[in-house]
C-alpha cells in the first residue's frame, strides 16, 4: 500500500506534466493525495464500463490515458453520464489520474508503442514540440523506417493486424512503396501536410476526415486510418507493466483494463 502521492510521483517519471499541451488536463483529476492505494486500474478511457471493473475489482485508482475531465465543471448532473461517472467514483472512494498528451510525447510513451508495435525501426521525431539546451528534443510523433519495402496494401494488413483494430482505412497513393513512415497515435491529421513534405511513403494515424484523405493522395503519400482507439489502447498493458515494476514491491498491485472496444464496428 502506498499514499497517492507515491503514484503521482511514478506517473511524473514515466510521462512529465511539463510535456503536456496547453489545452490538456492530465494530472489527479478525482481523489486525494493523501489517499491509501492497494490496487490500480489502467486504461485508455474512465468509461461507465471501466468504472464497473474497478468497483468489481476493489481498485482504489484508476490511471487512465485519456482525462476523465477536459473542461471546468459548473454543475454536477448525476442524471448525466460524466455526473453518474463522478458519482461511483467517489461513492466508492476511487481516485483517478490522466497521463495524455505528456504520455503521447513521452520517451516509451503511446506514439514509440505504436511504432514498436507495428513494426518500425530507427525511430527519430516527428512533430517536435521543444528542444533544450543539451539538445533534448521532444516530439509527438514519431518517424521510423520499415525493414524493407511494403506496397501499401500488405503495410496497411500489417498494421490491423499488430492493432486491436478489427479493420483499417487505407488511402491509397498509388503504386509507391512505403518504407519511411510517419504516425501521430490517436487523432493526428493535421500533420498529413508535415509527415510529407518530411518524406514520410505513408503516415499511421486516426480519425481522418475526407478532405484530409484527398490531401493526402494529392501529395502522394498513403495513410492508414486505424482508429483512434487501436492507435493508443497498446499502451495500456504498458504503462501497467511499468507502474508494476515501480510499485508491486510497496505493495500494490496493478492491472490492466483488458474489456474495452472500440466504438466503431463495421456492419
Amino acid at each position: 500500500m502506498v499514499k497517492c502521492q507515491v503514484v503521482m510521483d511514478v506517473l511524473e517519471q514515466l510521462a512529465p506534466k511539463r510535456l503536456a499541451e496547453d489545452w490538456d488536463n492530465p494530472g489527479l483529476l478525482v481523489g486525494a493525495l493523501n489517499q491509501n492505494i492497494r490496487r490500480i486500474l489502467v486504461c485508455l478511457d474512465v468509461s461507465d464500463k471501466v468504472v464497473e471493473q474497478a468497483v468489481a475489482c476493489q481498485a482504489d485508482m484508476i490511471v487512465a490515458h485519456h482525462p476523465l475531465i477536459f473542461k471546468g465543471l459548473k454543475k454536477i448532473r448525476t442524471d448525466l453520464p460524466l455526473g453518474a461517472r463522478l458519482q461511483q467514483l467517489l461513492k466508492h472512494d476511487i481516485a483517478v489520474a490522466a497521463a495524455h498528451t505528456n504520455l503521447d510525447i513521452a520517451v516509451g510513451g503511446v506514439n514509440d508503442v505504436l511504432a514498436g508495435a507495428i513494426g518500425l525501426e530507427k525511430l527519430s521525431t516527428f512533430v517536435i514540440i521543444s528542444q533544450a539546451e543539451d539538445g533534448t528534443v521532444e516530439s509527438l510523433g514519431r518517424m521510423g523506417t520499415l525493414p524493407a519495402p511494403m506496397a501499401a496494401a500488405d503495410f496497411a494488413r500489417q498494421v490491423r493486424e499488430a492493432l486491436p483494430a478489427g479493420y483499417v482505412r487505407l488511402v491509397n497513393a498509388g503504386a509507391r512503396p512505403v518504407r519511411k513512415v510517419a504516425l501521430c497515435s490517436g487523432s493526428g491529421a493535421e500533420f498529413i501536410q508535415k509527415a510529407a513534405f518530411m518524406g514520410a511513403d505513408a503516415y499511421v494515424t486516426g480519425d481522418v476526415k475526407y478532405h484530409e484523405a484527398q490531401q493526402a493522395v494529392e501529395l502522394g503519400m498513403h495513410v492508414i486510418d486505424a482508429g483512434h482507439f487501436a492507435t493508443e489502447f497498446p499502451v495500456v498493458e504498458v504503462l501497467r507493466d511499468r507502474l508494476a515494476q515501480e510499485l508491486t514491491e510497496q505493495g500494490v498491485e496493478v492491472v490492466a483494463d483488458r474489456e474495452s472496444a472500440d466504438f466503431f464496428q463495421i456492419v
